[in-house]
C-alpha cells in the first residue's frame, strides 16, 4: 500500500518522464527543417538567429502575462546563470548543431552533440582534477570507440572537419546546458529561464549572424525538403514554436521533476527522433558502421552521464535565495 506522498512522487515522475520524451521528440525535428532553410541560402548562424529571436518574441510576453513582476525579479536574481545558459545551452548549442547538420547527415550531427557527457568527464578529470568513478572512464572509452566507428577512422577521417568540430562544440554546450538546468532546479522558473536565455542568445547571435543579410525571400518561396516542398515560413514556424519554445519548456519542466541526470538520459530519445525525421523528410540514411558506432556512442555517453552524477558538479554562482519560492509549475501556461 503506497502512501499519498509516494503516489504523488510517482505521479510527478510520470509527468516528468512524459515531458522529457515529448521534449526529445520535438527537439529532434529541428535538424531537417533547419537543413532545408540552409539549403535555400540561409546560413546556419542566421537560421539559429531566426529560431531564437522568434522564440524570444513569443516567450517574453508569456513571462509578462503569467509571471509578471515576479518573473522579472527571478531573472535579475539568477542573471549570471541565465546569461551563461543563453550563451551555451541556447545560442551555442543550436548554432553549432546547425553548422554540423549543414555539413554532415543529421543523424551523425546529433550523435556528436550527444557525446557531451564524455567531455564533462574529461573536464572534471583533467580540468578540475576531480577523481571520477571508474565507470565514468569506462563510458568515455566506450564512446570514443563509437565515435571512431562513426567516422570510420580506419579509412581516414570520413567526415567534414568543420562539421565534426561543430558537432563536438555542440556537445560541450549541451553538457553545460544540463549542468546549468540542474543547478537552477528550484531556483529559476522554467518559463523565465527559457525566455531570458532566448533573449541572451538572440542578442549574441545578432553580432555574428549578420541578420541584415538574410535572404528573406527564402521564407516566402517554396523550399524543397527531400522529395517534398513547402513555403519556407512553415519550416521557420516549426523551428520557433515546436522545436524551440515547446521543446525547451517541456525539457525544463521534465528536469524540474526528474533531475538533470534522469532528464539527460531520457533526452537520448532525441537521437532516434532526429534520425527518423531525417530519414523520412530528407531520405538521409546512416551506413551500417555509423549505426553500430552510434549505438556504441550512446551507450558510452549514457554510462559516462550516469557516473557524472556521482561527483561534484562545476561551481556556478548561487542565485538569490529569495528566488527559491517561485512557483515552478508550467501547467498554467
Amino acid at each position: 500500500m503506497y502512501t499519498q506522498g509516494e503516489q504523488d512522487a510517482a505521479r510527478t515522475k510520470s509527468v516528468g518522464l512524459g515531458f522529457a520524451v515529448f521534449s526529445a521528440i520535438t527537439f529532434g525535428g529541428s535538424g531537417p527543417f533547419a537543413k532545408a532553410l540552409i539549403g535555400a541560402g540561409i546560413s546556419p548562424e542566421q537560421a539559429a538567429w531566426i529560431r531564437i529571436l522568434g522564440a524570444a518574441a513569443l516567450l517574453v510576453p508569456l513571462v509578462l502575462i503569467f509571471r509578471g513582476s515576479a518573473g522579472l525579479r527571478a531573472a535579475r536574481a539568477s542573471w549570471p546563470q541565465l546569461v551563461l545558459y543563453g550563451l551555451t545551452g541556447i545560442a551555442g548549442c543550436q548554432t553549432l548543431f546547425f553548422i554540423a547538420a549543414s555539413r554532415l547527415p543529421v543523424g551523425v550531427a546529433i550523435l556528436l552533440e550527444f557525446s557531451g557527457p564524455v567531455l564533462v568527464v574529461a573536464w572534471l578529470k583533467f580540468g578540475r582534477k576531480v577523481a571520477v568513478p571508474r565507470s565514468a572512464a569506462l563510458g568515455v572509452a566506450i564512446a570514443l570507440v563509437g565515435l571512431a566507428t562513426v567516422v570510420e577512422i580506419w579509412s581516414g577521417l570520413q567526415l567534414d572537419l568543420i562539421g565534426l568540430l561543430a558537432g563536438l562544440g555542440a556537445a560541450a554546450c549541451q553538457a553545460t546546458y544540463f549542468i546549468l538546468i540542474d543547478k537552477l532546479t528550484g531556483v529559476a522558473d522554467p518559463l523565465v529561464m527559457t525566455a531570458a536565455g532566448s533573449v541572451v542568445g538572440a542578442v549574441v547571435l545578432t553580432a555574428v549572424s549578420a541578420p541584415w543579410a538574410i535572404p528573406w525571400n527564402a521564407l516566402t518561396d517554396t523550399i524543397a525538403i527531400g522529395e517534398r516542398s513547402a513555403p519556407g515560413w512553415m519550416f521557420a514556424a516549426w523551428l520557433i514554436v515546436i522545436s524551440t519554445v515547446v521543446a525547451y519548456l517541456a525539457g525544463a519542466a521534465a528536469v524540474q521533476r526528474l533531475s538533470a541526470a534522469i532528464g539527460g538520459a531520457v533526452a537520448y530519445v532525441e537521437v532516434v527522433a532526429a534520425s527518423l525525421f531525417a530519414w523520412i523528410l530528407l531520405n538521409e540514411t546512416l551506413s551500417t558502421n555509423q549505426v553500430i558506432g552510434g549505438v556504441i556512442v550512446l551507450l558510452g555517453a549514457f554510462v559516462a552521464q550516469s557516473s557524472v552524477g556521482k561527483v561534484a558538479p562545476p561551481e556556478i554562482p548561487d542565485a538569490d535565495p529569495s528566488a527559491r519560492d517561485l512557483d515552478l509549475d508550467t501547467a498554467g501556461i
